[in-house]
């Protein structure tokens, strides 16, 4: 069975393995790395690297939240439970949308990665 591609020469095998990515983060990012084949598509390349950039960025995150909730549990509680679930939330958000097949921006992010020459930004 052929891939389906559309205007933008995305491919359904794209946009699998840019969900893939951000779902199996490092895993999905370092497959897509050392597969040839994978890393020459660019909506993938794209995908992997801004997925690898986003679970590095939520664990820095993580950890911090970690340990400033975690330093003030007793008067707060239950909300560093919080800090494991929230950074999830974000990869499987922006895992559906690299299966929708569009190229998207996230905050502050996106824009770090290409000052620091480690994304292109897409035509």
């Amino acid at each position: 069975m052929a891939d389906e591609i559309n205007m933008a020469g995305i491919t359904d095998d794209d946009k699998l393995w840019a969900l893939l990515s951000y779902l199996l983060w490092p895993l999905g990012s370092i497959l897509v790395a050392v597969m040839e084949e994978k890393k020459e598509r660019p909506y993938i390349k794209y995908h992997a690297v801004q997925a690898a950039g986003l679970g590095v960025a939520l664990l820095v995150l993580t950890l911090v939240l970690g340990c400033v909730l975690g330093a003030i549990t007793f008067f707060i509680g239950g909300l560093g439970g919080c800090c494991g679930f929230l950074p999830l939330l974000a990869l499987f958000y922006y895992a559906y949308l690299a299966y929708q097949g569009d190229y998207f921006d996230i905050p502050y992010l996106t824009d770090f990665m290409i000052q620091q020459g480690w994304l292109e930004r897409p035509i």
